[in-house]
């Protein structure tokens, strides 16, 4: 019986099978953030609209369909920010609540000039790692130092941190 379900299941072909497992399986909401540093390796903080008041924290978004989790990182930081950014590594996944999923990058600016989202964003700036502000959220404080960890530059493949 199984040896025949398995012929069937290859012969369906790749799109019936994609729909297939689509509604049989749990839907996940994919989560982004971003340690990005500048050319004086300063990191960018943001003050977000939607975030406890006078918190700082990374840049993220969620992504969208048809996109690839680094261009989430790159539309995400253009459209709050104005900034352009290079994706360089990945830093971390992470199973976020319930059905979310969160994978933080590593990301270096690259260009743009400021221009908030004031629907999102209060404010963005640039900090040293020796002068973090007061009510950065830890769980970004951690991240931030993961980045600069020597043991997180050690485990790489390809560009991704294993």
């Amino acid at each position: 019986m199984y040896s025949t379900l398995a012929t069937f299941w290859r012969k369906m072909g790749g799109y019936l099978q994609w729909r297939i497992l689509w509604i049989f399986h749990s839907k996940f909401i994919l989560g982004t953030s971003a340690v990005v540093f500048d050319n004086d390796g300063r990191i960018l903080l943001l003050r977000h609209r939607f975030w406890k008041s006078g918190s700082w924290g990374l840049p993220s978004g969620y992504a969208i369909s048809g996109e690839t989790i680094e261009q989430t990182v790159q539309r995400e930081l253009k459209e709050e920010t104005g900034y352009e950014v290079h994706v360089e590594r990945l830093l971390r996944i992470k199973s976020g609540f319930k059905l979310r999923l969160e994978i933080t990058f590593v990301a270096r600016l690259t260009g743009g000039t400021q221009l908030l989202d004031p629907k999102e964003i209060i404010e963005a700036e640039f900090f040293n790692l020796n002068n973090l502000p007061d009510g950065l959220i830890p769980s970004h404080k951690e991240l931030i130092l993961q980045s600069i960890s020597p043991v997180s530059n050690l485990h790489k493949a390809n560009g991704l941190v294993i």
